[in-house]
């Protein structure tokens, strides 16, 4: 079965908008686990505008499933993963001002960056995935880096999936085939939802995990967020 990681960052975003600790991160983190995820996703950015470098140690210290921190590897993030040492870190190559993540990395490019910094991080023993873009390029680039895995972008196939949802996934189908072939670890994340994580999840071969924050949590607000997580944990099994 796929694992769900629940991605915490829009706690923090509510949090930050009043200033104090309501909602506490760390406690909707326990309290997720408690509910059935099995896996914690931060996202920390450069100007903290959600999750702090402190919510991360933080929550090292109580999480007690999976521990994903992902975000772009600049050197403060490099000092941060490998203090807390995670069960893995997720390489994003956000711009400094970007809202939210919004394309994958060009693995041929930065090949040799790439390269350096898995090698950086699996020496401290935490496993690596590299965000791409459903490319079999970009796939066959990540595997030379030596990652473990590779988490494909899906922010493509859930705006195209409600108009053509075959045509929407065909090019992740491929590019998880492609994962498979070379022996990549295979992760998913950016815009599932309780609408497309089913048949996402249904058709790519080899999906280990899937990351959710924005829609889980949103939905979080009118079902509550054990029932969500539930929700979720019920579309993956499906």
């Amino acid at each position: 079965m796929t694992r769900l990681s629940v991605n915490i960052n829009k706690i923090a975003t509510l949090r930050n908008a009043r200033g104090g600790n309501n909602p506490d991160v760390v406690q909707v983190a326990l309290d997720a686990e408690r509910f059935g995820a099995q896996g914690i996703t931060v996202h920390p950015r450069p100007d903290e505008r959600h999750i702090r470098y402190s919510d991360v140690l933080a929550l090292k210290e109580v999480v007690t499933t999976e521990f994903n921190i992902e975000g772009n590897p600049d050197d403060r993030f490099i000092e941060l993963v490998k203090r807390v040492k995670p069960e893995q870190v997720t390489l994003v190559p956000d711009a400094v001002d970007a809202i939210t993540s919004n394309a994958g990395w060009d693995t041929v490019t930065h090949r040799e960056h790439l390269t350096n910094l898995v090698n950086i991080f699996k020496a401290d023993g935490i496993r690596v995935s590299v965000f791409v873009d459903a490319d079999e390029r970009m796939v066959e680039g990540a595997k030379a880096t030596g990652t473990d895995r590779i988490e494909l972008y899906t922010e493509p196939y859930a705006i195209h999936y409600a108009g053509d949802r075959e045509a929407a996934i065909a090019p992740f189908v491929k590019a998880a085939q492609k994962a498979q072939e070379l022996g990549l670890g295979l992760n998913a994340g950016h815009d599932l939802s309780l609408e497309n994580l089913q048949y996402f999840a249904q058709h790519i071969p080899g999906l280990l995990e899937v990351s959710i924050g924005h829609a889980l949590i949103a939905d979080a607000l009118y079902f509550g967020l054990e029932n969500t997580i539930q929700m979720y944990l019920r579309q993956l099994a499906s």
